[in-house]
């Protein structure tokens, strides 16, 4: 019994990657749903050329966008992937055998290999960040806070791991790796401005550091050379500018 699955992508100026996302999902896609928040490059002309429906709607967060994205869809069954995403072809076959069987869980984790200025790094922390994108939306849909979205899945639910790799072409560059960092680190400020100032200290001194050595030395970071050290020095400098941040605004 061969189930029907929707690919759903929420967009913003993807241009270089959204062409590939969407090649990578056609052989088990039966449609591919692209919500667009006004992007001003060709993101939506090439999304449209690749035979997605697109649709536009203001962004507000993550959580919201992409819960409207699966609410687009015509099938139960949808698939959760970034534009900057791909399927290698083991996670694609596994995903089509699956399907091919008519979806026998409710949700489906898959691990994601990250890129870095265009190499896959299985250190610092980064892998096998296994994450769910396969479910039904009937049964589980997103939520978490300002970021880290994450699915709320009920908890008599069925999980299965598939095997293969989502391939995450999150850094084509050091730069935009940075941007990522003061991106996130500012909007965690945003949430953890609540916290109590001596909670915001501890935190300050003591999560950043460790965060570096954690990565760079346990999770081998340091095996990945300038990547490796660039990487984990980057993460903890998000650590430290979100606590930092937060500070600031406990002040103002």
């Amino acid at each position: 019994m061969d189930h029907k699955l929707s690919v759903v992508i929420i967009t913003l100026n993807e241009e270089e990657n959204i062409g590939r996302c969407i090649d990578s999902v056609k052989e088990i896609a039966d449609e591919t749903v692209v919500v667009d928040s006004f992007s001003k490059d060709n993101t939506k002309a090439i999304a449209t050329a690749k035979g997605a429906r697109v649709m536009e709607r203001a962004f507000t967060n993550y959580i919201d966008q992409k819960n409207f994205a699966q609410a687009q869809a015509a099938n139960d069954y949808v698939l959760n992937i970034d534009a900057d995403e791909c399927l290698s072809t083991e996670l694609l076959q596994n995903i089509m055998a699956e399907k091919q069987r008519g979806f026998a869980a409710d949700a489906y984790s898959m691990n994601r290999l990250n890129f870095y200025c265009g190499k896959p790094v299985k250190t610092c922390g980064w892998y096998p960040d296994k994450k769910l994108r396969l479910w039904n939306r009937q049964k589980v849909c997103w939520t978490g806070g300002v970021i880290h979205e994450k699915p709320n899945v009920p908890a008599e639910s069925r999980i299965l791991h598939l095997p293969g790799d989502l391939l995450h072409y999150s850094f084509p560059t050091k730069e935009s790796l940075i941007m990522q960092c003061d991106k996130f680190a500012a909007m965690a400020a945003l949430q953890l401005k609540s916290k109590g100032r001596a909670y915001l200290i501890y935190k300050l001194v003591l999560s950043a550091p460790f965060k570096f050595i954690r990565n760079y030395f346990f999770k081998l970071g340091f095996t990945d050379g300038l990547a490796g050290f660039t990487i984990c020095y980057n993460q903890g400098r998000e650590v430290f500018l979100k606590y930092y941040r937060a500070l600031k605004l406990k002040n103002k």
